[in-house]
């Protein structure tokens, strides 16, 4: 390439992409496979594996042309002497290797085309391999011009000589016939079959890469699918609601005419539908009782722990006997596919069409993919409903915290002296009103449940002040974190009467870098003290904005707010709400219940993280405003190592 620019330096290289260069290449040996003429043949292929999806084409050539001379670096056995044509292997580090040639000389035509590689993509994306098509790009020249072509040929021959000298009897007559070629002859070359071919293999290319994006757009809907539901399973504990996203999802990306999904442990004779998908043409399902045991296709799905399918049920011999299975649900082509988690039994998956159907692979990958999802929200489902059993394991943990307990009794002794006043009274006092006896009892159940959150949050700031916390810090969405944290408090206070509570997100907010767990800890504490100290009849507000870096900050932050119209704080006691034990008074505690370390812990938590906690507030009974700051997750800060305490 350098020596045909030097010798004709009036030539300008264009770009070309290795698909445009591939039709140009098969056109132009079109040309010779015609048969016309008697050509010489030059082709570097760069590497030998391109040559290798070439090897019989350039067969066909040789038996068409003077000689055929294909250079290439060698991989395997390139370097063969019973080919009909010659192989001349590149040194890895000549720099021909970054080039790509084919040049036909003829008495009646001439034509090349001459390329170099651009590695410039390769140096600034190391990322990407340069043997991704999509990727290559090349700067070449093609022509039908002679002088052009035999320039090219020349500037060619000294380098398949410095590789292979015994080639010198067959190049050098070569050399005199392009020493002695009119440089002007005009080409006798018919334009039409090879703008033809050139137009088909153009064509072909296309549709190969069409091709391609339907199979990646195929792809990203099922991702999207996939992350939708594990979407749902992070924010929601309700199996009822992931069950009805998932099948809704998967029935309009299947195109199926009914998608069903539903709990089965493998014992029960029959399920009740309550999870359906279904088009305006198939009868709906839904409440009633669908019969598993008595189903044959049903249990060979469960007996195999694998997809059943069937194409048509009037002609499959599982169903053919049991008509009334599947005629009354409109049902002629079927999947079944259990929901498995590590090999338990948790659910079926159904698809049905109410016509005959074949069954694509895609579309059962899709299926398994999602029961999979499906089987984790399942059992988290189920994990939910025993946290009373995680529970009373914590309060184990919690007593083998003695020492710590120790160190603060005081705190404790409170609490503790209430719920014995009770029960004394209780006990020596049988004839006890059954008003003054259930207020008694109501009072104890109330100081036990303050002791227990009083224990916890002794626990989690030790744990906090000891550095005992493994951080996982990654990009989380603000908004998933405030939901989680609003989903925790709504569940934990269900029979109060709680303010209204309003978030004000933006649309586009960016993510934050946190670890997730506390992060929802810290809005759920903030929550939890904003519904003890606002009334019923007050309001609470959720914000989150982008903050502009301070000076010395080192970057932008996003700043999350809880804001309430309760009782408000003195403003000289601003900074010391966030020491541990605070109480505003001492009836305030009486009043209301808390531990007096919440705040304390949010501190430690949100300066852990690398942002900052403060509480604004214009006194008593004007509300306050608690705020803290994250840094923003930035793309190339993902993946770093998460940090310690």
């Amino acid at each position: 390439m350098s020596d045909l620019l030097q010798a004709l330096p009036h030539l300008r290289p264009q770009l070309y992409f290795k698909s445009s260069l591939v039709a140009l290449s098969h056109a132009i040996e079109d040309q010779v496979l015609q048969g016309q003429g008697s050509p010489w043949v030059f082709a570097n292929f760069q590497k030998e594996r391109y040559y290798r999806q070439e090897a019989r084409r350039y067969q066909r050539i040789s038996a068409m042309a003077q000689d055929v001379f294909v250079l290439a670096t060698p991989e395997k056995d390139f370097a063969q002497t019973d080919l009909p044509y010659h192989t001349i292997p590149l040194d890895p580090e000549d720099p021909l290797v970054q080039e790509w040639h084919l040049i036909v000389i003829d008495a009646h035509y001439a034509t090349c085309l001459v390329c170099r590689e651009r590695l410039q993509m390769q140096r600034e994306r190391p990322w990407q391999s340069s043997d991704m098509d999509a990727a290559r790009q090349f700067d070449g020249i093609w022509s039908f011009d002679r002088q052009i072509t035999v320039q090219a040929a020349l500037a060619l021959l000294p380098k398949i000589l410095s590789y292979r000298p015994d080639l010198e009897p067959r190049l050098e007559p070569l050399r005199q016939y392009l020493k002695g070629s009119p440089q002007n002859s005009a080409s006798q070359l018919n334009p039409g079959p090879f703008t033809e071919r050139l137009i088909t293999y153009l064509q072909a290319g296309q549709y190969k890469l069409q091709r391609a994006y339907r199979t990646i757009r195929a792809q990203e809907r099922k991702e999207h699918l996939i992350n939708r539901i594990s979407s749902a399973i992070r924010q929601s504990l309700d199996p009822g609601e992931i069950l009805a996203i998932a099948v809704q999802e998967l029935g309009q990306v299947a195109e199926v005419g009914r998608c069903l999904i539903y709990r089965y442990d493998g014992q029960a004779p029959a399920v009740q539908i309550e999870q359906e998908y279904r088009t305006l043409t198939m009868g709906s399902l839904k409440g009633s009782l669908w019969p598993l045991p008595s189903n044959p296709f049903l249990r060979e799905a469960v007996a195999s722990a694998q997809a059943v399918c069937c194409e048509d049920t009037q002609k499959d011999p599982r169903l053919q006997r049991v008509p009334e299975l599947w005629q009354p649900a409109q049902i002629r082509a079927w999947v079944a596919m259990p929901i498995l988690y590590q090999g338990r039994l948790l659910g079926l998956l159904e698809l049905h069409h109410e016509h005959p159907h074949r069954w694509q692979p895609a579309t059962l990958e899709l299926a398994e993919a999602i029961a999979n999802q499906v089987g984790v929200a399942l059992l988290q489902a189920e994990a939910y409903q025993h946290l009373e059993e995680l529970n009373r394991q914590l309060a184990a943990l919690d007593q083998a915290k003695s020492e710590l307990i120790a160190v603060t009794g005081h705190e404790l002794r409170t609490p503790l002296s209430t719920i014995q006043v009770c029960l004394e009274s209780l006990a020596s006092d049988p004839d006890m009103p059954l008003e003054m006896r259930q207020e008694m009892l109501n009072t104890a159940l109330q100081d036990a449940d303050r002791l227990r959150e009083l224990v916890q949050d002794f626990l989690t700031l030790s744990k906090l002040e000891s550095g005992r916390v493994r951080w996982h810090i990654e990009p989380l969405s603000a908004q998933e974190c405030v939901e989680l944290a609003l989903s925790n408090v709504k569940a934990r206070r269900r029979h109060e009467d709680l303010p209204t509570i309003e978030q004000v997100l933006p649309k586009r907010l960016p993510m934050v870098r946190a670890d997730g767990e506390w992060l929802v800890e810290v809005l759920r504490k903030l929550l939890d003290n904003a519904c003890k100290f606002t009334p019923s009849t007050g309001r609470i507000w959720i914000r989150a904005e982008v903050e502009p870096p301070a000076g010395g900050s080192t970057g932008a932050m996003v700043k999350f707010t809880v804001a309430d119209t309760g009782r408000g704080i003195e403003p000289d006691r601003l900074q010391a709400i966030f020491e541990r034990f605070y109480q505003a008074e001492g009836s305030l505690r009486r009043s209301v219940g808390g531990t007096g370390l919440g705040l304390a812990i949010c501190r430690l938590i949100i300066e852990a993280m690398g942002g900052r906690i403060w509480a604004e507030s214009g006194g008593i009974n004007q509300g306050s405003a608690f705020h803290f700051t994250l840094p923003i997750a930035h793309p190339h800060t993902q993946g770093q190592p998460s940090i310690a305490a």
